[in-house]
């Protein structure tokens, strides 16, 4: 429906006149004011939630939302907190759509931003059905949301890299080094492993830190060796580390060539990450747990991170990400989406990415179970180590029924 680079739609009743008014001004956008026939006819009747098992580190948490007129769309609500949690949260942000036209996106935000800011739990269940308003506006206006989200030029395939961390149970140096090769002979030219996640608390005895600080330098330095020099290697700390071993480890890892070095500490801590950021070679990155674009704006402001990563299920949903990445945009800030996610996640986060002009790659779940291309139709597709955005109506894939069954 679209290819590489192409301009955004113009086929829509009403769209091309107004093609040159950004969606992020307004509810007024080009998609909304074009149709309010479907504003009044559409509205919201129903949701289902689906809990799909994955393993130890987290299930995929899906949510599909009915309209009156049998036109459905579905959001992700994964690794906002437990199934039974998230359940309940995600029955409270469903009154507030119940009756009410999909298209009323913004009015949804306003209504529900109090809530969603309150935690990860509510700022997930909140983008969750916000998701699932964006995917019923794209199919009932037969348009892909990647061109109801951007009037610039659309990719139609992704840079990614292969977050291999949740698929390594084997956490030992050689453990990581085969994940991390087995995903290049998938043909990813990029991986991410987080080799400090058993880092002891800062208050631990020195010796323990010690310990745990070589053991993940050297899981880094096996997963290098392991995929040569020509593959992108970033290393996530989970803000595990204080400025001096930020500092030191960094240093440490220079001879790796990172292409990022992320949250080595708390990315809301602005002075220390500026600290870091000022006495090492690498990029750092970070934000994959700050929420709204109120937690972006003083560390792009500042330029305290060279790669911000809002998550489209965690930063207050699909628009609020669009926001995030304008403001950086504006910064000249990079952005790379968090998503160690489901493959629903991983569609949404692909239409954010394809009008995106600061995108350096999207993040992909790798590894985690064989049978992840089954729960959706189509199923995720890659060409020349490239993730396909899917070109249908509103994110362009569905749920396969049997597939979410037989995995939950």
């Amino acid at each position: 429906m679209f290819d590489t680079m192409l301009s955004r739609r113009q086929a829509v009743s009403g769209f091309a006149a107004l093609s040159a008014i950004p969606l992020l001004t307004s509810v007024a956008s080009p998609a909304y004011a074009a149709s309010p026939e479907r504003q009044s006819r559409l509205r919201i009747t129903g949701m289902e939630v689906f809990v799909v098992r994955v393993n130890h580190r987290g299930d995929w948490v899906f949510v599909r939302l009915a309209t009156d007129r049998g036109v459905r769309g579905v959001g992700e609500a994964s690794h906002g907190g437990s199934n039974e949690a998230m359940s309940q949260e995600l029955g409270t942000f469903f009154e507030l759509v119940r009756g009410r036209s999909p298209f009323e996106i913004e009015a949804y935000r306003e209504r529900g931003w109090g809530r969603a800011s309150q935690g990860q739990l509510q700022a997930t269940a909140f983008a969750a059905l916000e998701h699932a308003q964006w995917d019923i506006v794209g199919r009932a206006l037969d348009t892909p949301v990647a061109e109801l989200l951007s009037d610039r030029a659309l990719r139609s395939r992704l840079p990614t890299y292969a977050n291999i961390n949740r698929a390594t149970v084997d956490r030992t140096p050689e453990g990581f080094a085969a994940n991390a090769q087995a995903a290049v002979a998938d043909g990813f030219d990029a991986i991410k492993a987080a080799v400090f996640d058993d880092f002891p608390p800062l208050s631990a005895p020195e010796e323990q830190k010690e310990a745990a600080k070589e053991l993940g330098i050297a899981r880094a330095e096996a997963i290098r060796a392991a995929i040569g020099p020509d593959v992108a290697l970033m290393i996530d700390v989970h803000s595990h580390f204080d400025v001096p071993l930020a500092i030191e480890v960094a240093r440490r890892f220079e001879p790796l060539s990172l292409e990022f070095y992320e949250e080595p500490v708390p990315p809301e801590q602005v002075a220390d990450t500026l600290q870091i950021r000022a006495a090492i070679q690498q990029q750092l990155a970070g934000g994959e747990s700050l929420f709204g674009r109120d937690s972006f704006d003083p560390i792009c402001r500042q330029h305290s991170l060279d790669i911000v990563m809002p998550d489209v299920k965690h930063c207050g949903g699909l628009l609020e990400a669009r926001k995030i990445a304008d403001l950086a945009r504006r910064r000249q800030v990079q952005v790379s989406p968090h998503n160690p996610s489901g493959p629903v996640s991983t569609a949404i986060s692909a239409h954010l990415c394809a009008g995106l002009p600061n995108l350096t790659r999207l993040e992909y779940a790798w590894g985690e179970v064989p049978w992840r291309s089954e729960l959706l139709t189509p199923p995720e597709e890659f060409a020349d180590g490239r993730l396909v955005v899917p070109d249908g109506p509103g994110f362009g894939i569905e749920l396969d029924a049997a597939a979410v069954a037989a995995h939950s």
